[in-house]
């Protein structure tokens, strides 16, 4: 396949690229061009529904699609285990080898991770499982960082909102069709079992489609918006100046305040896909339910995503109006989520609810896991938002979305184990909804001390206010 501009690692100028001073005279004709902000993220958000979109699918059932939950618990710890390390290094990794190399090799590691999962269902043996699962951490370390540089970097400053919904609205289209496709090859089959080898390898078909997908994806410096203006102008960085730009994260004041939403943002999918979805409900059922679980996620992510860009002139005030809605949200659904936990604290709910069978008893459930959808589509877009806010150049904010996935990954590694080690269902709740709460006011203050009303701020700077760091 013709590339049409050279990616390659060191300091190489990517071909074709403009000079940073080199802005078209005059505004484009079309949004719809194919250099357009608008369908690069509306691309890289097809990549996201085909692989990670259909990993959510096949994770949200519980347990991979498996009754014994013990190999995608162990599998999911390998996974973001390896994620935390290269979800941190994945920016700097971006800027050396640019999109399509990055994208390219992430996105190739879910199909294995899908198929270690067909090959369990007729062997039984955890280490193929695991081993494809530290794989996969590193190919989503790569992937994430790489879509965040691309979803955050490529539209115009006032618009990040917006386009940050787009992208995850098509993304969690994904997690739709990937629930679809377990409820109606598995309709059926009412009892508790493993899911057939045909769910997995329509995954596998998805996953491969996705990976394809991913050499389509336009560099920065190729990118023009609707005004004229280029999204960026890079120079690939060096592999030692990428290192050093890593580690001067840890000290970045901005990223320190965002790690307890980081982490949390994640936290929360071993409780809710395990011990919600898993436990309470019939198999044809979980994936009916991933239906609306990632259905919600699109509408908590349009919710927000207009609140973020027009709700006030002031992008500072949009910022904190959107902390406070998606706190009062999140504190509703996590006390519904109480009261639902503390029926079944022992873990165990013999009677599999039913959507067909199970009348009104299967409604409040199934509100719920539609809630917890809601919310996290709410709460992670809201975290992009912000990161958004504090850069306009894909090279500094690959290097934020990196860590934020980084975080993320590292508080989802040993979430699964706290799964895994059978800690109580109502210390897992209490645990997940005092991360987020705890990220709420933490986010609230990096908006007001660093991010900028004009939303013109300069490009390839930080923005903030020019304030002493703490």
């Amino acid at each position: 396949m013709a590339f049409g501009a050279v990616e390659a690692a060191g300091s190489l100028v990517v071909s074709g690229a403009a000079d940073a001073g080199d802005e078209p005279k005059s505004p484009p004709t079309s949004r719809f061009r194919y250099n357009s902000p608008l369908v690069q993220v509306s691309l890289i958000g097809l990549v996201c529904f085909c692989c990670p979109g259909m990993f959510n699918a096949l994770s949200g059932m519980g347990g991979g699609g498996q009754v014994d939950h013990d190999a995608a618990n162990n599998a999911n710890t390998a996974l973001y285990t390896t994620f935390a390390i290269f979800g941190l290094l994945g920016g700097g990794i971006y800027n050396v080898l640019g999109p399509r190399l990055t994208l390219f090799a992430g996105c190739s590691t879910y199909i294995l991770y899908a198929g270690s999962f067909l090959y369990y269902n007729h062997h039984s043996h955890q280490t193929f499982v695991i081993v494809s699962g530290g794989i996969l951490g590193v190919g989503a370390g790569l992937l994430w960082a790489g879509q965040g540089a691309i979803m955050t970097s490529y539209p115009p400053p006032s618009r990040k909102g917006t386009y940050i919904s787009i992208f995850w609205s098509i993304f969690n289209l994904g997690g739709v069709i990937g629930g679809l496709i377990p409820f109606v090859l598995n309709y059926h089959r009412t009892q508790s079992a493993s899911v057939n080898d045909g769910t997995y390898i329509a995954f596998m078909c998805f996953m491969s489609a996705g990976t394809l997908l991913s050499l389509a994806i336009l560099p920065p410096s190729r990118i023009v918006r609707d005004d004229g203006s280029r999204a960026t102008a890079v120079t690939y960085s060096s592999v030692s100046t990428e290192g050093l730009e890593i580690i001067k994260l840890f000290a970045n004041w901005k990223m320190l305040l965002i790690i307890p939403a980081a982490w949390g943002s994640n936290f929360f999918y071993s409780y809710q896909f395990n011990n919600v979805n898993g436990i309470l409900f019939s198999l044809r059922t979980k994936g009916l339910n991933n239906v609306f679980y990632w259905g919600a996620q699109m509408i908590g992510s349009l919710t927000i995503g207009y609140l973020l860009d027009f709700s006030f002139r002031s992008r500072r005030k949009r910022g904190l109006v959107g902390v406070s809605v998606v706190a009062v949200l999140g504190t509703g659904i996590w006390a519904g989520g109480l009261a639902n936990q503390l029926r079944y604290t022992d873990g165990k709910w013999p009677n599999k609810l039913d959507f067909k069978d199970s009348g009104s008893s299967y409604a409040g459930p199934f509100v719920l896991y539609f809630s917890y959808g809601l919310l996290d589509a709410m709460f992670q877009s809201l975290c992009y938002w912000v990161i958004g806010a504090l850069a306009d150049d894909s090279e500094t904010l690959s290097r934020y979305s990196g860590f934020y996935k980084g975080v993320q990954s590292a508080g989802a590694a040993i979430a699964w184990q706290v799964d895994e080690h059978k800690t109580p269902l109502v210390s897992q709740l209490i645990v997940n909804w005092a991360l987020t709460s705890i990220s709420y006011p933490l986010l609230a203050f990096l908006v007001v001390m660093a991010v900028k009303d004009d939303a013109s701020a300069s490009r390839g700077k930080d923005v903030e206010e020019k304030t002493p760091e703490p």
